[in-house]
């Protein structure tokens, strides 16, 4: 039999399951909304992938992938609702170019790497408190600093890269250049997306991390050698 929960325990539960009611309420509302898209001087930066990191780090890898789910789910009925030239690689109920149907393998590109988005994060994070021993403010900083880029990247890359494999000659055919040049076009997609992108979450995760951290005493201190559990 289950031994039953603290009020503690209890609480943390709660605590868990509000904030993961907030993000996913967050990632709903900046995917449906221009809210998710940070103008910058050459491109429009998205946002979307930073409350899954966030949520990551705070709630740990389970509830970071149940975020990074509900990015995948966001992504696959906007754009399904509201189609747009590569919505195809998205959603199986866009007809892929040259065909009278959708793609299954476009479930696999919205949802796979968002989920890991949640999960990469924490996994870094962790990484480095365990490396450096000690959870003192400045580790605590970087890390979530590190943890953000790797979060936007795993996101950027995992997809854009499933892209180019797996719908090649229809992505080609949707940009309108030739299938050859497909993988260049991508990496300059990675190279004018990704990098802003990175910078925005390395910039937004630990400034909303820390304070959360601190008020809603998210971690403990533990022993030098000891990995801190996520809440």
């Amino acid at each position: 039999m289950k031994k039953a929960l603290t009020r503690s325990q209890r609480s943390k539960q709660v605590q868990g399951m509000a904030i993961l009611a907030m993000f996913t309420g967050i990632i709903f509302l900046l995917t449906f909304t221009p809210l998710g898209l940070i103008d910058l001087p050459v491109i429009k930066a998205t946002i979307l992938h930073v409350p899954v990191i966030i949520g990551s780090i705070l709630l740990g890898p389970k509830k970071g992938a149940f975020l990074g789910g509900m990015f995948g789910l966001s992504s696959l009925i906007k754009n399904t609702l509201v189609p747009g030239l590569s919505s195809f690689v998205f959603t199986p109920l866009i007809p892929v170019p040259g065909l009278d149907r959708g793609s299954p393998w476009a479930l696999f590109i919205c949802f796979v790497p968002r989920i890991l988005v949640g999960v990469t994060p924490w996994l870094v994070y962790t990484f480095i408190k365990f490396l450096f021993r000690k959870s003192n403010a400045g580790v605590q900083t970087v890390g979530m600093v590190i943890a953000g880029i790797v979060g936007a990247l795993t996101n950027t890359v995992l997809v854009m890269g499933s892209i180019g494999v797996i719908f090649t000659e229809a992505y080609a055919a949707a940009q309108g250049i030739p299938a050859d040049a497909v993988m260049g076009f991508i990496l300059g997609i990675v190279a004018a997306n990704g990098i802003p992108e990175a910078i925005v979450a390395a910039v937004i995760t630990p400034a909303v991390c820390v304070p959360m951290v601190r008020a809603l005493k998210l971690e403990k201190k533990a022993p030098a050698a000891a990995v801190e559990q996520p809440a």
